[in-house]
Formats: structure tokens, C-alpha cells, sequence
């Protein structure tokens, strides 16, 4: 199984009531991040089965808006193994639940969501240590219990690889 870790996109500052932290929605550069995102992934023909978000607003929005520049046509799924407090052993669930899939991206909050990409690559079951940046994305090529790292890459590397795809692609203008 392939899988994709993206953290949600740019939603301003962390709310102090967790109820209204919940409905944090993304700001205006975490929707323009979004685009970027998904357009970067289609540059690198990122394909996926299913996309499987936290229930809370910045992730849904992160992943809704992300799955449609990737053509997704699937129905969105939230599973509470992805909210900020969820725990590995939820992760690892959400995981079984999922694992008849060819490629899945998860769409979450860190910290847990950078501890559950460290825990997936590690073989001895420790935790390696990776931060993931809002936007970021990861590709973890995944064996039975643990998986490989294939690539993590930012939210300013995806900007600069969308954008060389849209320069490489326009047309060359010759000068006479």
C-alpha cells in the first residue's frame, strides 16, 4: 500500500476552546497552499483510492480541496484515528481498515500525525523523528507493519515544483 501523510493546511492561530478550535477553517493562504498542493501532486502523478481525513474543519477543507485538484471522485472519509489526540494504536486501525487499498492519503494534526509517519518507517518500532510543516506531504511506501520513507516534501517545494511544471509546459517562444 502506498501512503500519503498531509498535514492541513495554513488555519490561522489555535483557537483556546476546543469547540470552537474544531471549526478553525483554513485561512486564505491555507486554501491557495491547497491548490498548489494538489496541482504539485498531479505533477508527480500522485493517485489515490481513498482519502481519509480527521473530522475537524482545516482537515476536511485540506482534504476536499487537495482531492479535488487530484481528481478524486471518491467519497471523503473521517475517522476519528486521525483527530489531534487520537493515539497509534487508533492510527494503526484506521490503517487495517484500509489496507485492501492500493494507495490512501491521511489528512491530520500534528503532532500525532508526524508520530504516526515515524512510527510507520521505523522497522524496530521506534519512533524516527520528523516534523511535517502544515501543507506538507509525505509518501511512505508501506510492507505489512512498517514502510518505506519515498519522499517528504514541503510546503515551499511543492510551490516551486507546481510552478516549474506550469513554466516547463507553457510554450517556448523563439527569438529571431
Amino acid at each position: 500500500m502506498i501512503l500519503y501523510f498531509l498535514r492541513h493546511a495554513s488555519a490561522g492561530q489555535h483557537l483556546v476552546n476546543p469547540k470552537k478550535d474544531e471549526k478553525r477553517a483554513l485561512d486564505k493562504e491555507g486554501i491557495e497552499q491547497c491548490g498548489y498542493i494538489g496541482r504539485a501532486l498531479v505533477a508527480l502523478d500522485v493517485q489515490v483510492d481513498a482519502v481519509v481525513s480527521s473530522p475537524l474543519k482545516r482537515s476536511t477543507q485540506t482534504a476536499s480541496l487537495v482531492g479535488n485538484e487530484l481528481g478524486y471522485e471518491g467519497k471523503l472519509q473521517l475517522d476519528n484515528g486521525l483527530r489531534p489526540e487520537a493515539g497509534l494504536a487508533d492510527f494503526r486501525k484506521l490503517l487495517e481498515k484500509y489496507s485492501r487499498q492500493e494507495a490512501i492519503m491521511v489528512v491530520g494534526h500534528n503532532p500525532n500525525l508526524s508520530q504516526f509517519l515515524g512510527a510507520v518507517i521505523s522497522e524496530s518500532g521506534c519512533e524516527a523523528s520528523l516534523e511535517l510543516k502544515k501543507g506538507a506531504v509525505a509518501k511512505v511506501e508501506m510492507r505489512r507493519t512498517f514502510g518505506t520513507l519515498q519522499w517528504c516534501l514541503t510546503p515551499k517545494v511543492l510551490r516551486a515544483l507546481y510552478e516549474t511544471a506550469v513554466e516547463s509546459s507553457r510554450p517556448k517562444t523563439s527569438k529571431k
